[in-house]
């Protein structure tokens, strides 16, 4: 099995590993859903995949993801919203979203995916998932800090099947939540003293934001309440 860089989501680089393990993607059209997902689709276009296509919701987004882009011919990225994009019916041979559509929308943006994928077309999903349905107040912060609406464990599969999906595959990824906060707590020491007092100003609400998630899913036991699951479906025709 291939090696790829390491993904700085929740899931890492373990969803699109065990996707590129189930799925071919050699001559494929791809939609990724959301940030952060550059090296994705990087390693999309190394599989083979034709194009690949990443859309985000904010300017920021945007603007970071072609900077690092540069002039890829294969590679692009737009903004639009989610729920309502500019695609055309049955339009992508797979959809990826790692991380981006556990919100209010989500059964919008479901609906969306199902639109612009072809018949038989792959949805690869990966979700923050909670163990039950009452968990810590410190549990409730860090979501509600990022506006993450997580699913209960035990009724993740059926969300999806009840929206008409075929399950090709399941995978729970909670292990990898550990390695995700341990990344972005090492991230955020080795860059915090680079970061002009101009720069620390303006993300100073992501530092505190990342450093309280990461301190608090570490030292509070995190992992006994909440974990991440990924699925690769197909649309049912």
């Amino acid at each position: 099995m291939k090696t790829i860089k390491p993904i700085f989501l929740p899931g890492t680089d373990r969803q699109f590993t065990i996707l590129s393990s189930q799925v071919i993607l050699e001559g494929k059209t791809i939609l990724i859903i959301g940030g952060g997902t550059t090296e994705l689709a990087n390693e999309f276009i190394v599989r083979g995949a034709s194009q690949v296509i990443i859309i985000v919701e904010d300017n920021d987004s945007l603007l970071q993801i072609r900077f690092l882009l540069g002039n890829n011919k294969y590679i692009s990225a737009k903004m639009m919203e989610f729920i309502n994009t500019d695609f055309r019916d049955e339009e992508f041979d797979l959809v990826y979203a790692q991380a981006s559509i556990s919100n209010l929308g989500r059964n919008k943006i479901i609906k969306e995916v199902k639109r612009i994928l072809k018949p038989k077309g792959v949805f690869c999903v990966g979700e923050n998932v909670i163990f039950t349905q009452d968990p810590p107040k410190f549990v409730n912060d860090i979501f509600q800090s990022s506006g993450i609406i997580p699913l209960l464990k035990d009724n993740f599969l059926k969300y999806y099947t009840e929206r008409n999906f075929d399950v090709l595959y399941q995978h729970d990824l909670s292990s990898t939540l550990k390695d995700f906060y341990k990344m972005s707590a090492s991230l955020l020491h080795e860059n915090i003293d680079s970061l002009s007092e101009n720069e620390k100003s303006y993300y100073k609400k992501l530092i505190k934001k990342m450093s309280h998630e990461s301190n608090a899913f570490l030292n509070l036991g995190g992992e006994n309440y909440f974990g991440f699951m990924m699925l690769i479906l197909q649309k049912a025709v």
